[in-house]
């Protein structure tokens, strides 16, 4: 590529956006090398702080202009390499991109650039009774533009759905740099659906810059439970019986004892003696007779809890009570680095009732491969999350880890499940994809990617597997962490 060389990609770069909007550097790569699937690792060659759509569709063209490979990234809390700058090049950077433009109440609807935080968006409409659905755990961080590239969900997910169905509209600079507006504000049905492919499609199809988005209102009556049982299959048990009877609770959340130990050294909090598995129930309810429903449908669910041999169930008495109730699930994941620096949370789904077979399966994995497990995972809807633990510094320990995970994944498939339900593929999965698609469904997806990105410079190497110009940079992106 003509720019090839760091100076010249960074002054070219800085004539578009200024000196302080572009970090190159050895410090600049190793703070943006990988997302937070820290096994796979690539260099990018600058990184840009864009604050405009404008600016995002200047750097896309100049990247055009001079061969260079380009990978949109948010937070970086993605958790399948989909921020991986695969084969080097500009990270485009949304963290400057963080303003909310426009909130209709009357129509439930927010305009905000993509670099916002998806909690910020709820902090906004609070106020009004409203607020953005989707919740995944890392909210607190994570960006809507991360959230639609991988169709995020959360906790409330069983309920509410994923990010997909909360976007109504999109801008979108494309991958030859031009600005396109999909959907808008108040979207209807009819057309080809081109803001559903956008979402979820791990931004391969382009920078999404802004965003009009659904607003939900708050629930009138929420109820909140955690009930700890002597064994995860009993806690598994539980949630399919739950499901069985009609109910639907807003959020079916179950951690095992790996989490609740790390849970323990990180924060000392403590659980009913012998307990093994906690699962943290959300009933919610809107409208009148709203506290009725919920505190009924949370009397179905403790009681199937007890039926299979609760050991304890504590219900949120107010909302300072619910949030601790809470922090469980909400600071599993970080609590793990008490047990050891590096973390894989894996993302495949299964049916419900195949939930105690899947669980066995993955301590069998563990066991067998020499790494250490914890579970914490969106039961109500069959999201699984082994989480292992291990040192990415040992690149024994990441072998072993990738091919448990692998083992998982096929796993998942093989009882009628997925590779996926909110991480992504990225580049973790992208090899597995031809396990649970077949070539013709693989050339489909890629003849719908080709509507818009026909190049191999917007966010390489990431989803469809077999492209040939990346199968040679992949034996450089795995290895030690520095």
């Amino acid at each position: 590529m003509p720019a090839s060389s760091t100076p010249d990609l960074a002054g070219g770069l800085r004539k578009l956006l200024g000196e302080d909007r572009v970090l190159v550097g050895q410090d600049a790569q190793r703070a943006y090398d990988c997302d937070a699937y820290t096994v796979e690792r690539s260099k990018p060659t600058a990184i840009v702080l864009p604050g405009s759509t404008e600016e995002v569709a200047a750097v896309v063209r100049w990247c055009n202009e001079n061969d260079v490979p380009f990978t949109a990234r948010g937070a970086g809390t993605g958790l399948s390499g989909g921020a991986l700058a695969a084969l080097g090049g500009v990270i485009i950077s949304t963290k400057r991109m963080t303003r909310i433009l426009d909130i209709d109440v009357p129509n439930r609807r927010l305009l905000a650039q993509t670099g916002a935080v998806n909690k910020k968006l709820t902090d906004a409409v609070r106020e009004f009774g409203l607020h953005f659905a989707p919740d995944p755990s890392s909210q607190s961080v994570s960006t809507l533009g991360g959230n639609i590239a991988e169709n995020s969900g959360g906790p409330h997910t069983l309920k509410y759905g994923v990010t997909v169905q909360h976007v109504v509209g999109l801008t979108l600079v494309d991958p030859e740099g031009n600005v396109i507006t999909l959907g808008g504000k108040l979207a209807s049905g009819e057309g080809f659906d081109f803001v559903g492919i956008v979402v979820g499609a791990e931004g391969t199809l382009g920078v999404v810059t802004e965003a009009w988005v659904k607003l939900t209102p708050l629930p009138k009556a929420v109820e909140t439970s955690l009930i700890a049982f002597r064994s995860v299959r009993d806690a598994t048990k539980t949630v399919a019986e739950i499901i069985a009877s009609g109910a639907i609770p807003a959020a079916l959340e179950i951690m095992d004892k790996g989490i609740l130990a790390a849970l323990r050294a990180a924060f000392g909090l403590q659980y009913p003696e012998g307990a093994e598995a906690l699962l943290l129930v959300e009933c919610d309810a809107a409208g009148e007779g709203a506290q009725e429903r919920a505190e009924g449908e949370m009397r179905v669910a403790c009681d199937i809890g007890l039926a299979n041999g609760a050991l304890d169930v504590e219900t949120a008495q107010d909302e300072a009570h619910r949030a601790r109730l809470w922090t469980a699930r909400k600071k599993g994941i970080g609590a793990m680095g008490r047990i050891a620096p590096s973390i894989v949370t894996h993302d495949g789904v299964i049916p419900r009732s195949k939930l105690p077979e899947m669980l066995d399966m993955v301590f069998d994995v563990s066991q067998r491969h020499g790494v250490g497990v914890a579970n914490l995972f969106h039961a109500g809807d069959g999201n699984l999350h082994p989480c292992f633990y291990f040192d990415d510094r040992d690149p024994d320990q990441v072998e072993r880890v990738v091919a448990a995970g692998e083992e998982i994944m096929k796993r998942c498939i093989e009882l009628g499940g997925s590779l996926t339900g909110e991480h992504g593929i990225g580049v973790e999965k992208m090899d597995l994809m031809p396990l649970m698609f077949s070539e013709d469904d693989l050339r489909l997806q890629a003849m719908a990617k080709s509507i818009f990105n026909r190049g191999m410079l917007c966010n390489p190497c990431k989803v469809l597997p077999n492209q040939k110009s990346c199968v040679e940079h992949r034996k450089r992106w795995r290895g030690v962490a520095w």
